[in-house]
């Protein structure tokens, strides 16, 4: 079975920096994108990151030039570095993978999620 399990979240002061990592574990041929998604309390889950399976990457405009997603494919692990964080940054961040498992077709799978806190 796959699975998804981010680490690294916490609580940080402004202009602090986390990084977040996802592994995907279980019998799984491939993975194509990688993403991460937050979401804050009382709005709807966004998009925030993602990276293609030849490294090409897009960010949401609110973290442009602050955050840097990246992935190591030998490990089946991507990253989220977090640098200059601000308040409305907090939210609980879910690692997000277009991926085929063994025996299977692809498909979408999702983290359990970890909680980023940026307050003073």
């Amino acid at each position: 079975q796959v699975q998804l399990v981010e680490s690294g979240g916490g609580l940080v002061q402004p202009g602090g920096s986390l990084r977040l990592s996802c592994a995907a574990s279980g019998r799984i041929v491939t993975i194509s994108n990688m993403a991460w998604y937050r979401q804050a309390p009382g709005k709807e889950r966004e998009l925030v990151a993602t990276i293609t399976s030849d490294g090409s990457t897009i960010y949401a405009d609110s973290v442009q030039g602050r955050f840097t997603i990246s992935r190591d494919n030998a490990k089946n692990t991507w990253y989220l570095q977090l640098n200059s964080l601000k308040p409305e940054d907090t939210a609980v961040y879910y690692c997000n993978a277009n991926l085929r498992p063994v025996l299977k077709p692809f498909g979408v799978f999702w983290g359990q999620g970890t909680q980023v806190t940026v307050s003073s």
